[in-house]
């Protein structure tokens, strides 16, 4: 495709978005007709459950092959200024849009100097922003059209491909290098900061500080690209245009600068007029009929709480594309419910948190990391060739208006431990199985690493960041992997083992890590298998 014509889809995806949202609609489509009926058919050709990335490169690449497509999102449409003329809330001054029915933030940080700072009572909503708990672990979720692209920090890193190989080693490195990474990257509009700009702004000082203490200690670190507009950035900076990295927005959504997937992707599989976007739906079942099509059992929910119809909708071709824990649960709902009774016993296994740990350190008086931040990470400290401890560290904000003398860090490790899911009949839903010692791995590795940095700077850890005195905190993700991996629960493109035309398309396909932020490789993989399934499954 031409990029004329790729630029006229997005244009005319992004108009129907718009349009959607200025009337106040749940049904978002190109097609007039689509979008003015507001309720869901009774049948659609292929249906993709989900708005993520593996989601929404399903959706796109279906409607190029002329497929009519229907697309089910938990979450609410992103597009609707509230009373303070945002889409979004900020950090510091959270409301009902930041989190998914909570009456209380909860945010990663849970405290500064021992005191919950960060967290605010807020109405329960349909908030962008969902953190599921499981005893020892909890997950963050991005809830909207747009899943998790919405809430993440933009960091688009493509993995090294010797780990790569070992995580998927099934699947072509030669191709995904050669094709499907770049075409990802591509598509989701990916860039890299100005150097020059990076080493002189305000907005990164404190990532050029955490680089200084790590090159004293012999460690190197890494650019890494971004979906977030850093042409934007700089503009933010120069007070030419609104703030949003700089406005401390980035966990609850940003009102600007982010090529979130609803400004790539879904803009171009809504412009291809064949797919349509049903907001607050949630899928609770698939069953299978007689005649290989499967029907699904779908709450239209209210976004102030409650289900205001249950419906059902059946379709030839079912994409689960839910997140890693959403496909999980659906998969598991119906192996153990007896509705889909052949799915692979490999369903809910090879779980992991892609490693994540985080923590802090307390800097010197004379060591500033500034009071304007970008929520956006733009370096690494990486690590990743420790033979015994591989890390990449990512440089992260603490965007709080003011100056702190903290320096935060997202660490991804090598982390060989695995959790899993079963189903739990009394509450109708997946539970993990995650003890927090299976997270140790990963405060080793971090600890190996921080440790020579603060020794070479004479620094401590931050112990007041966790809620308690921890210095490091594992007892959340943000990258969940795994559930339904590839080659094992389901074929090496995505087939569900046992059902023909089910497919899973997310991260739920990754056995546990990428060793780096994950959205890239989901998308590259999507990429990968749906093109494979057209030529083979739609002949």
């Amino acid at each position: 495709m031409t990029a004329s014509a790729l630029s006229r889809r997005r244009f005319l995806g992004l108009a129907a978005l718009n349009s959607a949202a200025a009337v106040g609609m749940t049904a978002v489509s190109a097609d007039p007709a689509a979008a003015a009926s507001q309720g869901m058919p009774p049948f659609s050709p292929a249906i993709v459950i989900g708005t993520g990335y593996g989601a929404a490169v399903t959706a796109l690449r279906l409607g190029e092959a002329g497929i009519p497509t229907l697309m089910l999102e938990m979450g609410q449409l992103w597009n609707t200024p509230g009373a303070d003329g945002n889409i979004f809330c900020s950090m510091l001054r959270p409301d009902e849009r930041s989190m998914w029915f909570k009456r209380r933030t909860e945010a990663p940080l849970a405290s500064f100097l021992w005191l919950d700072l960060a967290n605010r009572d807020i109405r329960p909503h349909a908030g962008v922003l969902d953190r599921v708990h499981h005893g020892d672990m909890s997950v963050f979720l991005g809830r909207g059209v747009g899943g998790g692209s919405l809430v993440n920090g933009a960091m688009a890193v493509t993995p090294r491909r010797d780990y790569f190989a070992e995580v998927l080693p099934e699947v072509d490195a030669d191709e995904m290098y050669g094709t499907y990474f770049p075409r990802a990257n591509a598509e989701l509009g990916v860039n890299e900061v100005d150097r020059d700009w990076f080493e002189s702004c305000r907005s990164y000082a404190y990532a050029r500080l955490s680089r200084k203490h790590a090159e004293k200690a012999g460690f190197t670190t890494a650019f890494v690209p971004s979906v977030y507009d850093f042409g934007h950035l700089e503009r933010e900076e120069a007070q030419e245009v609104p703030r949003s990295a700089l406005a401390s927005e980035v966990i609850y959504g940003n009102n600007h600068g982010k090529l979130s997937l609803d400004k790539t992707y879904l803009a171009a599989a809504l412009g291809t007029g064949n797919v349509t976007i049903q907001t607050l739906q949630e899928v609770r079942d698939i069953t299978r009929q007689q005649d290989g099509s499967y029907t699904l059992s779908v709450r239209e929910l209210n976004p102030d709480g409650g289900v205001l119809a249950v419906r059902q909708i059946s379709t030839r071709h079912l994409f689960l594309g839910a997140g890693s824990v959403g496909s999980t649960e659906l998969l598991l709902r119906a192996r153990e419910t007896g509705r889909l009774p052949d799915l692979d016993e490999q369903v809910g296994q090879g779980w992991g948190t892609n490693g994540n740990v985080m923590l802090g350190r307390a800097n010197h008086m004379w060591d500033t990391t500034g009071t304007l931040q970008s929520g956006m990470p733009a370096l690494g400290i990486d690590n990743w060739d420790d033979p015994v401890h591989p890390v990449f560290a990512e440089i992260a904000p603490m965007p709080a208006g003011l100056e702190t003398w903290a320096s935060l860090y997202l660490a991804i490790t090598k982390n060989p431990e695995r959790g899993h899911f079963t189903y739990d009949a009394t509450t109708d839903s997946a539970r993990l199985h995650w003890a927090e010692s299976q997270g140790q791995p990963s405060i080793d590795a971090a600890k190996a690493l921080f440790d020579r940095i603060n020794r070479a700077n004479s620094t401590i850890y931050r112990t007041d960041l966790f809620g308690d005195t921890r210095a490091f905190e594992n007892r959340f993700t943000y990258h969940p992997l795994g559930g339904a991996v590839l080659g094992k629960a389901t074929d090496l493109y995505g087939r569900v083992n046992g059902y023909r035309n089910l497919y899973v398309t997310d991260g739920a396909l990754i056995p546990g890590s990428t060793g780096v932020n994950p959205f890239v490789t989901i998308t590259a993989l999507a990429e990968r298998n749906i093109e494979r399934v057209l030529a083979e499954d739609f002949a």
